[in-house]
């Protein structure tokens, strides 16, 4: 069993990652921590040092070296999905679970985390939500390849656990 749960963030992908490898008896792996380890830099070191590329090549490899685990849940990066051939490759190597929260909610949840968050930091309320939208609209179609989608505003595990049982046996 090898589950990838996607989607923008703030979407709960490593909260309720934690929370549904626990109810799986799965281990947890935070691919943005998982790359940090590897690479002996923090995410925003590499993008500093080394560009965007370069951060995607080795997402990319680590996420080759996560599909060697089983009876793992792996929270993904935002932008993970929208790279290379990730979506297909994690679809073909484990369940791909999009979480889609609604672009209000995740603004709303974003709101107290702006400053841990690059992409968002010095954001106001308006533009927040503007900026969640144009990302939403371009990462959509490849978030949308997932095998399996859970919408909602407050996503718990039974609903992904119910949606997975549909979606991914």
């Amino acid at each position: 069993m090898r589950i990838y749960l996607i989607g923008f963030m703030g979407s709960g992908k490593s909260t309720l990652g934690k929370e549904l490898a626990s109810r799986l008896g799965c281990s947890f792996l935070d691919l943005d921590q998982f790359i940090e380890l590897s690479c002996r830099k923090s995410v925003p070191e590499i993008f500093l040092d080394e560009g965007e590329l370069s951060f995607r090549e080795k997402e990319r490899a680590c996420l080759g070296q996560i599909a060697e685990k089983d009876h793992v849940v792996v929270a993904t990066g935002g932008g993970a999905p929208c790279f290379f051939d990730n979506m297909e490759f994690m679809n073909r190597t484990g369940c791909c679970v999009f979480l889609d929260v609604q672009t209000g909610e995740l603004a709303r949840r974003l709101t107290n985390e702006k400053a841990d968050r690059p992409l968002i930091r010095g954001k106001g309320p308006d533009e927040l939500v503007r900026f969640i939208g144009a990302m939403m609209a371009e990462r959509r179609p490849y978030y949308e390849k997932a095998r399996c989608v859970v919408k909602g505003d407050s996503i718990s595990v039974e609903d992904v656990i119910k949606k997975m049982e549909e979606d991914c046996e």
